[in-house]
């Protein structure tokens, strides 16, 4: 059996404005209605598989779990307090696959790629068990289809099997010119990011060359807390492991590495020029989705999400639309992306962190409008859910249902308001609202007072074991 290790956390700048730091790529739909940790899992679905692990950051610990319960899946949920890069990460999971099943072929999967074919994926990964079971550290190298300066490259050595490689060098990032001999020379492949191997191996081998590495991981694993659906790493310890990546810590120094080609239809999803190749195209070579009128456009991507997006006379653009931000780029600068993302940080923005619209595992509010000592908010509280029991020392709180049913606990009083009917909480009441019906209930919140931000909840009692994230204003 194959133990799916899924590594979920990374935060996609360079896919913003839809992808954000507390709302990432990985856990948004670009290829279809199902997020692309969704079909990663879905990829691994049948008896060949156990329940698959996930490793991500606390920060997405809901969005992690919210998805897995769609999906049915019951797998575990390792949080990271602060992400130190790939090779701590899969060796929590290998610790603790070693202490669970005594040993484990583990599959170490991305959360954000794409797999078109999905049945060649397959076939891939049955060859590569064969070379896992000898002890050997397998890497996924993808046939390179142009010369890509976005990814690293593998250059393959003495041939193993039919198309599986020892490991002659691990190559960064090249420019476009190298990149353009990497492929015409045809001993490179380009660096999926995806293993397979024995748990108990990559620890052996681990040790050998980070030995602080391993032994920080097994502290942090050993003093975890479950927490409901989550295995929460021990922060002090787990913060204090060497960061680094699986290439550098491991595969570029072990003897056992080795390398198996990937013919699948594989895209890491890291850019939007990378989306614009993945869609389909009309006569133009255009990529549209959402309501777009365009004119005279030619091979570009316009992605609108809330209203008419109108293009004219423009070639080989990405227009993305959100409701709080509008992307324009040009397709051969997207991988500049990330520097946009960097300077919005720098102005003290939040466009960069969240949406205007946020998911909680409890529902979803969307900010529609905010001023001066005031914010409205349209608050959805999926059926049989309820936020915490909570209090605000700077703001004071008008609900209005617009669907629905509330149950709303304000002071020593608890009772029902419905459609059309609303409720005063005043600044420092102890408070909390809660849908008892069956459907979801809709809300409009007017918050006033003098400190509006997220960060001024002192909450008391909270079902998804928030209770000690206190206010810090």
């Amino acid at each position: 059996m194959i133990l799916p290790i899924i590594i979920a956390g990374g935060s996609g700048t360079r896919l913003w404005p839809l992808s954000r730091q507390l709302h990432p790529k990985q856990f948004l739909p670009f290829m279809g209605d199902n997020s692309l940790l969704q079909d990663t899992l879905r990829r691994l679905a049948g008896e060949d598989y156990n329940e698959p692990w996930l490793i991500c950051n606390e920060a997405h610990r809901f969005l992690a779990a919210e998805q897995l319960r769609e999906m049915q899946i019951k797998g575990q949920i390792f949080l990271e307090p602060e992400g130190r890069n790939t090779a701590p990460a899969i060796a929590i999971a290998a610790l603790q696959a070693i202490h669970q099943y005594e040993d484990a072929l583990l599959l170490v999967l991305p959360a954000d790629h794409v797999i078109q074919d999905v049945a060649a994926f397959q076939k891939t990964l049955q060859e590569a068990k064969s070379l896992a079971e000898k002890g050997m550290l397998v890497t996924f190298g993808v046939t390179p289809l142009h010369a890509e300066t976005g990814y690293g490259y593998i250059h393959k050595g003495e041939a193993l099997a039919d198309n599986s490689f020892k490991i002659k060098d691990f190559v960064e990032k090249p420019d476009a010119k190298k990149a353009l001999l990497y492929v015409n020379s045809g001993e490179y492949l380009w660096n999926s990011g995806m293993f397979m191997f024995r748990a108990s191996q990559y620890i052996e081998e681990l040790k050998k060359f980070e030995p602080l590495m391993v032994s920080s991981c097994e502290q942090a694993l050993s003093r975890a807390v479950r927490d409901h659906d989550f295995i929460r790493l021990h922060a002090e310890t787990f913060k204090a492991c060497p960061s680094d990546s699986i290439d550098y810590a491991l595969m570029e120094k072990t003897s056992h590495a080795a390398v198996i080609e990937l013919n699948a239809g594989w895209s890491d999803l890291g850019s939007w020029s990378a989306l614009w190749e993945l869609h389909s195209h009309d006569a133009e070579g255009n990529a549209v989705q959402g309501d777009v009128v365009l004119d005279k456009v030619n091979n570009s991507l316009i992605h609108a999400e809330h209203r008419l997006v109108a293009a004219v006379g423009v070639d080989n653009v990405v227009i993305v639309e959100t409701k709080d931000a509008v992307l324009v780029v040009a397709k051969d600068q997207v991988q500049r992306v990330k520097s946009i993302v960097d300077k919005i940080k720098q102005d003290d923005r939040h466009e960069h962190l969240l949406h205007r619209e946020v998911y909680r595992p409890w529902g979803r509010f969307d900010s529609i409008d905010s001023g001066y000592r005031y914010q409205v908010k349209r608050i959805t509280v999926k059926p049989g859910a309820s936020l915490s029991m909570q209090m605000h020392y700077h703001r004071a709180e008008h609900w209005v249902v617009v669907s629905g049913t509330a149950r709303v606990t304000c002071g020593d009083r608890t009772f029902l308001i419905t459609e059309n009917q609303s409720t005063y909480i005043p600044v420092g009441e102890i408070h909390a609202l809660e849908n008892p019906g069956k459907v979801p209930l809709e809300l409009i919140e007017v918050q006033s007072g003098d400190y509006l931000g997220e960060d001024d909840i002192v909450r008391f009692k909270d079902v998804y074991g928030r209770v000690s994230e206190k206010a810090t204003v």
